[in-house]
């Protein structure tokens, strides 16, 4: 099983002034990458296809300095600077054909355990999810009716029993991923370059058969997503000393 993953953003929200791809913030002495490296592979994962284009060679230079040049491929998206959206169409050829993946977020500190849940799942096409949601629209949240996911965006509009906040870490089968793929062709095509790539897994959620999606519940175990100056604060104080690894 491979592990792709968008690490192309600006990260202009964090409102930094050292031009630093997020996936190079360090918490505890280690870079995001350098964990996202050590965790994917001591779990058996195959490789790395990392979807870069901010600062893509100063990644690129980070890779080879931790030795994961064996381990991690890049695939430039030269369009960085619109929409997630983009990153993922550029990554379309990284994608295996005949195998599951787990899709990731660049920017999250998280617990091994995760992604342990992710290959151990007995959903095919899996999302995670944690129960202690943030308030808000931020957080691109996940809705439960019985034991299925109905809804998948910042805005709720099915009927739910209850909704979670998404990691930004998925497990597709390659029947499913190629539909997500369709999605975000249909997307681009229609102009929507500026929108986030869940939308497309959205779409897919939305129109497939009941049953093809499952979630897996990992309220409890620590992990934050990297997006504002607050975050890189709880992600030391809060985070960083919860985690096992």
């Amino acid at each position: 099983m491979k592990a792709v993953m968008l690490a192309a953003g600006v990260g202009s929200r964090l409102g930094r002034g050292n031009g630093l791809p997020k996936v190079l913030l360090e918490f505890g002495g280690q870079t995001l990458l350098e964990r996202h490296v050590r965790i994917l592979r001591a779990a058996g994962l195959e490789s790395l296809v990392l979807g870069v284009g901010f600062e893509a060679e100063r990644i690129a230079a980070a890779v080879g300095s931790v030795g994961a040049g064996d381990f991690v491929r890049l695939v430039e998206n030269p369009d960085y600077r619109k929409g997630s959206i983009t990153t993922l169409w550029a990554l379309k050829q990284a994608m295996p054909a005949d195998e599951p993946i787990l899709l990731m977020d660049a920017d999250v500190l998280y617990d091994a355990r995760l992604i342990e849940r992710l290959i151990a799942t007995p959903h095919a096409n899996c999302f995670l999810l944690d129960r202690d949601v943030e308030a808000g629209e931020e957080p691109v949240k996940l809705a439960i009716q019985g034991t299925e996911p109905v809804d998948f965006n910042r805005r709720i509009a099915a009927p739910y029993d209850f909704y979670g906040e998404s990691v930004g870490f998925f497990r597709f089968s390659p029947e499913v991923l190629k539909k997500i793929l369709t999605h975000v062709e249909h997307h681009l095509q229609a102009g929507e370059t500026d929108i986030w790539y869940e939308a497309a897994i959205r779409d897919a959620l939305l129109t497939e058969p009941a049953g093809t999606f499952g979630f897996e519940d990992v309220t409890g175990l620590p992990w934050i997503e990297i997006d504002f100056p607050e975050d890189i604060r709880r992600a030391d104080e809060e985070i960083l000393p919860r985690l096992s690894a």
